[in-house]
């Protein structure tokens, strides 16, 4: 990668949440002028590690290593999605960190978490990615993910859960999921924020679900 141009950003500080942590800050590089090569040699060489995080966008490059905050975050929100789709027996299949990458288009991404709803059939892309957003000055995500094709993005930012649909190759902001149409992504918003341990959050949730009504008849997936 003799050509890429690297600016470390180095550490860029957030607001606390309520919990206590001593690791509260994402570190991040950026290497310009990257070619496709150059993105495909750094995943080589990361090999099965879970970090960096490798982000390319035509000819830049982000390596995000993410703070202890970041990754609680990001964890309790797919637990949580998890109780919602065991209460309401929705069919899923967590896909983690799946490294996504078109050539084509010049771009690749490995969200915080995605999902496959339903029979998993050899997907290309999952059904829902998201992804949180703890630092500033970073890779625009959604011009990422919406030429990989994926169908459904949450952004988490600042507390609050925004989704977004793809619609004619573009992100549209959506008042609620299409992915799954029944979770309340404000109810959920304040959940996440509630301190560890996960499971006492989690419990939490599942009451307040049952609260909210019975539970439907069994489907394999949400539409899609």
């Amino acid at each position: 990668m003799a050509h890429a141009r690297l600016e470390y950003l180095g550490v860029m500080r957030a607001r606390s949440l309520p919990f206590d942590s001593t690791q509260r800050e994402d570190h991040f590089v950026l290497l310009r002028d990257s070619s496709w090569a150059d993105y495909e040699r750094l995943l080589e060489k990361r090999g099965d590690s879970a970090v960096p995080r490798i982000t390319y966008l035509e000819g830049l490059i982000e390596l995000m290593s993410p703070s202890l905050t970041h990754e609680v975050i990001k964890s309790t929100i797919g637990c949580l999605v998890e109780v919602f789709c065991m209460e309401r027996d929705i069919d899923f299949s967590p896909c983690g960190s799946w490294t996504l990458k078109s050539e084509e288009t010049e771009r690749g991404a490995e969200p915080d978490e995605c999902y496959v709803f339903g029979d998993f059939q050899d997907p290309t892309v999952p059904d829902l990615a998201i992804e949180v957003e703890w630092t500033s000055g970073r890779i625009d995500k959604l011009a990422v993910y919406e030429k990989l094709g994926v169908r459904e993005l949450w952004y988490w930012r600042e507390g609050r859960i925004a989704p977004y649909e793809l619609r004619r190759g573009r992100y549209v902001l959506m008042a609620k999921s299409k992915a799954l149409p029944d979770i309340d992504l404000v109810q959920l918003a304040k959940f996440i924020e509630r301190p560890p341990p996960t499971t006492k959050v989690m419990r939490a949730y599942r009451a307040a679900l049952r609260r909210t009504g019975s539970r439907p008849n069994r489907r394999r997936a949400p539409p899609k």
